[in-house]
């Protein structure tokens, strides 16, 4: 399977509308906005990915941290669906995911090797993965370009089209 994946950067959209027309003229309707405004904070910052494909998909991550590199899993996906993989704002500009496709088999992977293991883990340090009981699998980059949200979008591999000119 070969690795596809596309990656955006991304802000959350409001609901909009949800007033009346009467409600958004009458006399108290800039208090509540304000409360709302005021109740609604900060805008959150996260690393999400979100699984574009038909299948269901398992999604370990890495990166780099004040104490060096730590690789996370699994995050299970269910197709079209999406999750955060890091809560708040980006401290890196670069980030590492390998994704394994559980309905159809083969993963998406790159050439960043890291240490992984099943179930579940959090593992610091990406040197020797087998010998410290870890798998090893190689992961493929994401550049954030130092944005502080970023939603990776992971697509079906690209098939070639055989038999036309």
């Amino acid at each position: 399977m070969s690795t596809t994946a596309a990656s955006s950067s991304s802000a959350e959209a409001r609901p909009a509308g949800f007033l009346s027309r009467a409600a958004r003229s009458g006399p108290g309707f800039a208090g509540l906005l304000a409360a709302l405004v005021l109740a609604t904070g900060p805008a959150r910052a996260d690393l999400r990915l979100c699984n574009q494909t038909e299948s269901k998909v398992g999604v370990s991550l890495g990166y780099r941290d004040t104490q060096g590199w730590v690789t996370e899993g699994w995050w299970d996906l269910k197709p079209k669906g999406c999750e955060t993989l890091l809560s708040g704002s980006l401290a890196a500009r670069f980030y590492y995911v390998f994704a394994v496709d559980y309905t159809r088999g083969g993963d998406w992977g790159g050439r960043a090797m890291m240490c992984t293991r099943d179930p579940e883990f959090t593992i610091r340090g990406i040197e020797d993965c087998l010998a410290r009981g870890f798998d090893r699998n190689g992961f493929f980059e994401i550049d954030t370009g130092e944005q502080k949200n970023w939603t990776i979008q992971l697509t079906e591999p690209e098939r070639n089209a055989k038999g036309k000119p």
